[in-house]
């Protein structure tokens, strides 16, 4: 892939589902797109629009919140390198309401440009399949997390999958990273009150599992964390981990076998 290409983080995250050669990636080098850049908490996309176009991330954060507009709960949070409505290459109708979480600038990708490598490679196919089914699987995880755990272990959970999934695309540094979360916001995807997101945040501190600073989170127990999380990246579907020492940066996951199946949705 060319040095400096703007769409590296895309190719990071479909390399931790599938590793892919490079004759593969370079098909990510003819990517066209319309970049724009948006406002913190802007929307970028209407519930039952029509899309010919996908959203990739290329900086800052984005969520899915609630169709209803009165409702502010966010039920997807997302990262550089996501393509969070992927799925309306197959349906172009969006469900919700996708927005930014602080600034955040977006490459929008025509829809043929997707089909086209997926028909001009079977590995980028089973690639982009694979990350649908991954977010699937995300989606599920939280629904569980949400529906069995208390306040303190949804947050710690959330904290790390969030710096398992920035540690993928490269935006782990010294252990921490840029917090996609205003109070707010945390409280509407854990489901809780803002108070209690952040006497949950105190409470975080004050057992030693990470510092949380303005717009910055440092996580400086990872074993604990995850332990209070009861946090098993497995659902992430991610191919590769190096074994961090106790203390250290969140894990890469360890190789997962994939099923033969390619699901040539694409």
């Amino acid at each position: 892939m060319k040095t400096g290409f703007a769409f590296t983080k895309f190719a990071d995250r479909l390399n931790s589902i599938l590793p892919l050669p490079p004759e593969a990636l370079e098909l990510l080098s003819d990517m066209p797109s319309t970049i724009r850049e948006f406002g913190s908490h802007q929307e970028i996309r209407r519930h039952g629009e029509g899309q010919s176009d996908c959203c990739l991330l290329l900086q800052g954060y984005m969520c899915w919140k609630d169709a209803d507009r009165a409702n502010d709960q966010i039920v997807s949070v997302h990262v550089p390198g996501d393509v969070p409505d992927l799925y309306t290459v197959l349906s172009s109708r969006t469900e919700g309401r996708l927005c930014s979480l602080g600034p955040a600038t977006v490459a929008f990708v025509p829809h043929g440009f997707f089909r086209k490598i997926g028909t001009g490679s079977e590995l980028m196919a089973r690639a982009l399949s694979l990350l649908t089914l991954a977010e699937t699987s995300r989606l599920r995880n939280w629904l569980v997390v949400l529906g069995s755990s208390d306040s303190c272990t949804r947050v710690a959970h959330l904290i790390c999958e969030i710096a398992v999934r920035l540690r993928v695309v490269g935006l782990v540094r010294d252990h921490q990273f840029t917090s996609p979360f205003t109070q707010s916001d945390l409280a509407a995807v854990c489901g809780i009150s803002s108070v209690h997101a952040n006497r949950t945040i105190q409470d975080l501190r004050r057992r030693g599992l990470l510092q949380w600073q303005s717009r910055t989170i440092k996580i400086t127990d990872w074993a604990g964390l995850v332990r209070l999380a009861r946090f098993n990246p497995e659902y992430l579907r991610l191919h590769q981990s190096d074994q961090p020492e106790v203390g250290s940066h969140p894990p890469r996951m360890a190789d997962i076998a994939e099923p033969a199946l390619s699901l040539p949705i694409y």
